[in-house]
């Protein structure tokens, strides 16, 4: 099977998704723009953990997975540091 590329456009889309969907998950208050900053670099993040376990997650759905994951951990950490906590 190809590893198949997704362009910035799509990186763009599904990093916002893949934020929102953390977004709410999570219960934080972000907007759109950090939906996608989170999503994207959640992304990034998540497949360099997934691929230290022999993981490995391509196309749209693969980068939409792993942005959520990511995005999660990231405010995770961010409320970590904070000190807040979803109510």
């Amino acid at each position: 099977m190809e590893n198949t590329e997704i362009g910035w456009i799509a990186a763009i889309i599904i990093g916002g998704l893949a934020g929102w969907f953390a977004e709410m998950f999570m219960k934080s208050n972000t907007g759109v723009i950090m939906n996608i900053i989170l999503g994207i670099v959640g992304a990034i993040i998540a497949n360099a953990l997934l691929s230290f376990f022999g993981v490995t997650l391509t196309g749209w759905l693969g980068y939409l997975v792993a942005g959520f994951i990511g995005a999660c951990i990231l405010i995770a950490v961010g409320r970590m540091f904070r000190g807040t906590r979803a109510v």
